[in-house]
């Protein structure tokens, strides 16, 4: 008699499933427009997600092996979840603003939340693919949601045929590593990493996974999607793509490479050290040239990839580590520079151009305040969090004797320093532009509180240390 799988491992899954359900028929079946009722019980949902992974099953694995969970999995899930549910106000706002506001937004989001989770705890390459996709085609319809609009409607043309070839890449990496290793089980793969010679067939398939995994993180030379798709899709959305699908994504990179893979760590670590070299170089040196924030705030966003993939070049607890902290801070930092680009408003009209900041403190000193924090934290400067990001990163590159990566890393960052600081000269000393609308409360308090915490967490980092050194420490232990 084949015994039962341990249902509580997958217990915030499976109310996430069933929420989505209940609200999917909520939405069908009122008739007036529910799109607000719907999206703060889609955060409540996500919140007690988030309660069920801390305060549930701490390690298991389960669904025959298809499903681990573990203090790893539970820190990327609930720090995925803040930053989806964080963005699903924001999200939320702009609908109403727009008047596109629909119900199917917000569950969306919800099951694009959902296949991340799966990514998240996969501990089998079927399970992975399977999250993976459900994540993927709720993130094509979000880019393309708003249906009126051309940017958008191509963004998710764009994004659809991209991400089905990295798909493609990623099936055809799977297939070589099971042909030549004999399972698709991460433990199993491991054990024949270990015990067998490495093939050539198997580096061949690392080397388009790793591939596929690129392209969902936007790292070089697998980024040409980002730019586009940032410009097209609504804000709130390239919001929502640039945090929660990022975190899902180098968590599960980390759980691959340093998992199934980490015997062969030499072969993997000179692909990951190529792309995180071009996604910091390029990131940082063709941000200079946008004009477009959404543009800039893309390649930005490469950047940032480039230097949290140095912890996993690192391939230690000291790397997982920084990697995670990384997260953690780069959550807030876009989370409040988005909020900031949704204020830009002028007679109800969405604004995009950096020359539109011009003389911002002039007329929004709270606003300007707030990005002048946040920027200062992008470039890593100190007194803020996002010096304490790059700092752990670089640090443990050193200690791991990659000395010329964390310089590259530094050089970038002094070069990505002239465009965040360039964005705060044209709000402090330019000539004043026609001045904003006032922001909206839900995004005030967002940006608000993102800009203190960038402070704070620069103060008191020992909390958000202790957390990515216990999330950290998992992964190599399991």
């Amino acid at each position: 008699m084949t015994e039962l799988p341990s249902f509580a491992a997958a217990y915030p899954e499976i109310f996430m499933v069933l929420g989505a359900l209940v609200l999917l028929m909520l939405g069908a079946f009122r008739s007036k427009d529910s799109t607000t009722l719907v999206t703060w019980l889609t955060v409540a949902v996500m919140a007690t997600a988030a309660g069920l992974a801390i305060y549930g099953t701490q390690e298991t694995v389960t669904f025959s092996n298809l499903f681990i969970v573990n203090r790893f999995t539970i820190f990327a899930k609930v720090l995925m979840l803040l930053g989806a549910a964080l963005t699903l106000l924001l999200i939320n706002d702009w609908a109403h603003d727009e008047k596109i506001a629909r119900f199917e937004l917000p569950i969306i989001v919800l099951f694009a939340t959902l296949g991340m989770m799966i990514m998240i705890s996969a501990n089998d390459l079927i399970s992975l693919y399977v999250g993976l996709e459900l994540q993927s085609l709720s993130l094509y319809v979000l880019a393309a949601f708003h249906r009126d609009n051309m940017r958008a409607t191509e963004a998710g043309v764009k994004y659809f045929v991209l991400g089905a070839l990295a798909s493609g890449l990623l099936l055809y990496g799977s297939s070589l590593v099971y042909g030549f290793s004999g399972t698709t089980a991460f433990d199993g793969i491991a054990a024949a990493m270990k015990t067998g010679p490495n093939s050539i067939g198997v580096i061949v398939g690392i080397v388009f996974v790793i591939s596929g995994l690129a392209f969902k993180v936007s790292a070089v030379p697998f980024h040409m999607w980002t730019p586009d798709v940032y410009e097209g899709a609504p804000t709130p959305i390239t919001a929502f793509f640039s945090i929660a699908p990022k975190i899902a994504g180098l968590c599960l990179f980390l759980r691959v490479l340093v998992g199934p893979f980490s015997a062969m760590i030499e072969q993997w670590q000179q692909v990951i050290i190529l792309i995180s070299v071009l996604s910091m170089v390029w990131g940082s040196v063709a941000a200079i040239a946008q004009k477009n924030i959404k543009r800039l705030m893309a390649y930005s966003s490469i950047g940032h990839v480039g230097y949290a993939l140095i912890g996993l070049v690192v391939g230690n607890e000291e790397g997982a580590r920084g990697l995670l902290f990384y997260l953690l801070i780069y959550l807030f930092m876009n989370l409040g520079t988005f909020a900031v680009i949704l204020s830009m408003k002028v007679n109800g009209k969405y604004v995009e151009q950096i020359s539109d900041l011009s003389g911002m403190a002039k007329n929004h000193k709270g606003v300007a305040m707030a990005l002048a924090i946040l920027m200062f934290s992008m470039a890593g400067i100190p007194p803020m969090a996002g010096f304490l990001g790059k700092f752990y990163i670089f640090v443990a590159a050193v200690n791991a004797g990659f000395v010329i990566l964390a310089t590259v890393g530094l050089l970038a960052s002094v070069v990505g320093a002239y465009y965040y600081l360039r964005l705060i000269k044209i709000m402090y000393f330019d000539e004043a532009a026609t001045a904003f609308d006032p922001p909206g409360l839900t995004t005030g308090i967002i940006m608000g509180v993102s800009s203190v915490l960038m402070i704070v967490f620069f103060v008191r980092p020992n909390l958000l240390v202790t957390g990515a050194e216990a999330a950290a420490r998992a992964l190599f232990l399991g």
